[in-house]
């Protein structure tokens, strides 16, 4: 690398995805296990959108100028793990309460 390529590294590049791939992992695993993979829908959707932005935050440049656009990623896929789990409790709590 060079002096300048260095100068525009960002040194904390992995506390996002880290802090988006140690809960919405296993939740994303659990995801595909619970709910299925069967047919297009969109919570087929969701999940392949969520997978693609949890690698997407890992991939290189690490440059500061895109930290914006790793910690929004990360963000969001971290939003579309969760959305099916709280919709399925919300469900859950919603027809037990009847």
């Amino acid at each position: 690398m060079t002096t300048s390529a260095l100068a525009h590294a960002d040194p904390t590049w992995w506390k996002a995805p880290l802090a988006v791939t140690l809960p919405g992992l296993p939740l994303l695993v659990g995801q595909l296990t619970f709910f299925g993979v069967g047919h297009v829908s969109g919570l087929d959707l969701m999940t392949a959108v969520a997978a693609v932005l949890l690698v997407l935050c890992w991939l290189p440049p690490y440059r500061r100028s895109l930290r914006g656009w790793r910690i929004t990623a990360a963000s969001a896929a971290l939003l579309l793990i969760l959305a099916p789990w709280a919709t399925a409790v919300l469900m859950g709590l919603a027809m037990s309460s009847g």
